[in-house]
């Protein structure tokens, strides 16, 4: 990883390391003055965030949308600027800067001896919310897609594992996600991912539906796990970030699939509404259309 051709990659990692002690008002409006000038160069994932927006908020103005799709974009820069935090910054900084808010429902789950599949969409801050969970003590394990470049792929993995967090190869499947549960380690699971409509079931997502996968309650019941929705919030002037956790859901194997789809949209909506201009809308979420229906995207 040390030869010519990885140069740029290592600066761009020294960049961020320097950025991780810039203070975070400093960062905010460089974040402020970017924006503007990184939004030409996301055409398409302005285009694919316009289709979900008006997908979910038919009725929703013009001003609100550009101004979600502007602070979609001001998050996406300052959220790169601060990765650097997570991979070079100490946990008394984590602390600090990330609050946990209803820690009673993870420790109820860990008096029962119970690992926890944290139920959360995509989000700006999760990354955070991974590594301040592992910081405060909760064994966490997450799976990743390795980046062709080793330099940001250790940079990746550096960063979630500093705290005692484990990461496997997405590969790896979900066998090894219930082996590491019946060890005792937690993981978040994002139900918004769209895996196709031969596994998935459709069920309402805001004003309209969504190809979700039901695997959530399988998982949990294989591996003795509460699942706890889970939502991350972060402060743009202060830099401060709110993860909260919220009660534990009901899903026993008595659940069908295509009642525990409806529950899982029914909890990312809700996730979603705390902080609907941090959430990544330029995902193709609603890729998959039911039978007879026009593509979007």
């Amino acid at each position: 990883m040390l030869a010519p051709r990885y140069w740029p990659s290592w600066l761009a990692v020294a960049l961020m390391c320097l950025f991780a002690f810039v203070p975070h008002s400093v960062r905010h409006w460089l974040a402020k003055g970017l924006t503007p000038l990184v939004k030409p160069f996301c055409k398409k994932p302005i285009r694919i965030a316009r289709v979900n927006l008006k997908a979910c908020f038919p009725h929703m103005s013009e001003a609100d949308t550009v101004r979600i799709i502007d602070n979609m974009i001001y998050s996406f820069v300052s959220v790169g600027m601060g990765m650097g935090i997570l991979a070079f910054r100490s946990r008394k900084v984590l602390e600090k800067r990330i609050q946990i808010q209803g820690l009673e429902h993870i420790e109820a789950a860990r008096a029962a001896g119970k690992p926890i599949v944290f139920l959360v969409p995509h989000l700006w801050g999760i990354e955070y919310a991974g590594a301040r969970l592992s910081s405060w003590g909760l064994p966490m394990m997450g799976m990743v897609k390795h980046h062709r470049n080793p330099v940001f792929n250790w940079f990746s993995c550096r960063q979630r594992c500093r705290f005692g967090g484990t990461v496997y190869h997405r590969d790896a499947g979900l066998r090894t996600l219930v082996q590491g549960l019946r060890r005792g380690e937690s993981f978040f699971y994002l139900p918004d991912q769209d895996h196709g409509a031969a596994k998935s079931i459709f069920a309402d997502f805001f004003a309209t539906s969504k190809a979700t996968l039901p695997v959530i309650g399988r998982l949990a019941n294989c591996g003795g796990a509460e699942v706890l929705p889970l939502t991350v919030g972060i402060d743009q002037r202060r830099g401060q970030m709110t993860v909260e956790v919220f009660e534990a859901l009901d899903l026993t194997e008595t659940c069908c699939k295509e009642e525990e789809a409806v529950l899982l949209n029914q909890q990312l909506e809700r996730l979603i509404a705390c902080h609907p201009e941090q959430y990544m809308w330029f995902l193709k979420v609603l890729k998959t259309r039911p039978e007879g229906e026009a593509r979007w995207y």
